[in-house]
């Protein structure tokens, strides 16, 4: 059986990639970047107050779609499930992480950063993956090469993508979706200045990535 299929949860072309240091700035954080057209949106698991922060989004925000990312272990699988992980987000993707995420309820967006781990990944079922770190690996470059040889691959890079570069990675056909930090920056949480993240939001959301017509036109 083919893990569940990450698609119809990312229907925004961004994904806010969200560190949460403090459980209480989560509804507020999630909900101004709901108001700015952003309602999808990865926690990740770098601070002990993550699960907290998710548990507390999805349990008062339920038009928010709100994943777990920083995924590295079979274990965290589970917790963040538990929390209420609408989908997970893994770096990287070594083979017992891989068969965790496989066997998720939720839909999974496995980490790569090579050809030859986009190719494991989608053997065993993945249709749309991580591309991570974009910037560094190659970037849009890297996509398009892929694109030929890997047809049947959807990808959603972060890692060193921003406001000036994010259309960019959105112009290519194999990119769904884009993940980034920068609409989420880490004083604008600290002073509690959730307009300004609204704002940030309601830039990123005007984004828009090649569509399934124009992906079939450009691939002619």
């Amino acid at each position: 059986m083919a893990p569940p299929d990450p698609i119809p949860l990312l229907r925004t072309p961004v994904v806010p990639v969200v560190t949460i240091e403090r459980a209480a700035d989560a509804v507020p954080l999630a909900r101004a970047l709901a108001a700015g057209g952003l309602p999808v949106i990865e926690v990740t698991l770098r601070t002990a107050a993550a699960l907290d922060a998710l548990h507390a989004i999805t349990a008062e925000l339920p038009q928010v779609t709100a994943g777990v990312g920083t995924v590295t272990a079979a274990a965290d699988v589970a917790k963040a499930v538990a929390a209420g992980a609408k989908f997970l987000v893994s770096p990287g993707t070594p083979r017992e992480l891989a068969t965790a995420l496989a066997q998720a309820p939720v839909p999974a967006l496995p980490g790569c950063a090579t050809v030859s781990e986009a190719m494991e990944l989608a053997a065993l079922g993945f249709s749309v993956l991580k591309f991570f770190p974009a910037e560094a690996s190659g970037g849009v470059r890297w996509l398009k090469a892929v694109a030929e040889p890997l047809p049947q691959i959807r990808f959603c890079p972060t890692g060193g993508i921003n406001a000036g570069n994010a259309g960019d990675y959105l112009a290519v056909r194999n990119v769904v979706a884009v993940g980034g930090s920068w609409v989420t920056p880490a004083e604008a949480i600290a002073a509690g200045d959730f307009d300004r993240i609204t704002a940030l939001a309601k830039d990123a959301a005007k984004l828009a990535p090649v569509s399934r017509a124009q992906r079939s036109t450009i691939a002619r």
